[in-house]
């Protein structure tokens, strides 16, 4: 898949249904940390993209550099963008800094497992069992445009979904 954004997709639908129990700010994170290969390898011209990174060995790594790295970083962007809302109009955009280390564990693991999963199905180049098998059964078990579709459509009903149980919150603690 292109760079994040479609992997988003399924993060916002996981979000959507475990709620405090997963960061999706950390599981963004994780996208692009496991990303940053693929994008080496595309700008010095590789016939092969993706490598280490993508392999569940290579996820797990990754994911517990997304989980150290991650958090502190994400609730860093929270906070700025807590200071960018701060008015009295925009107090409703206002999120929560802290993020737990369950759902930071659950963001990056998941978020790494998942991209690695995505991909196998539509990269070639992707051995995700390695260095223990070079197969890939998962390759084109879907075809990549509704690989696409299905990542769309999680991600509308994902955001949605997060947004109108955000709006109902905000509401109701406004009312109270």
């Amino acid at each position: 898949m292109p760079f994040t954004p479609f992997h988003m997709g399924p993060g916002a639908a996981i979000k959507a249904v475990t709620g405090k129990y997963f960061s999706l700010m950390v599981f963004g994170f994780s996208q692009v940390a496991i990303d940053i290969e693929p994008l080496i390898r595309i700008l010095r011209g590789d016939s092969i993209l993706h490598g280490y990174t993508h392999t569940y060995l290579g996820a797990v790594i990754i994911g517990l550099f997304s989980l150290i790295a991650g958090k502190p970083f994400c609730e860093w962007l929270l906070k700025i963008w807590n200071y960018f809302v701060d008015s009295k109009y925009l107090v409703w955009l206002k999120l929560r800094t802290k993020i737990s280390w369950l759902s930071s564990a659950s963001g990056a693991f998941v978020g790494t497992f998942s991209h690695v999963l995505l991909d196998s199905m539509m990269h070639s180049d992707i051995h995700p069992f390695a260095p223990f098998s070079t197969s890939n059964s998962l390759l084109y078990i879907m075809p990549v445009g509704w690989l696409y579709l299905l990542c769309a459509f999680l991600g509308v009903f994902g955001f949605m979904v997060i947004f109108l149980l955000g709006a109902w919150n905000k509401w109701s603690i406004q009312i109270e």
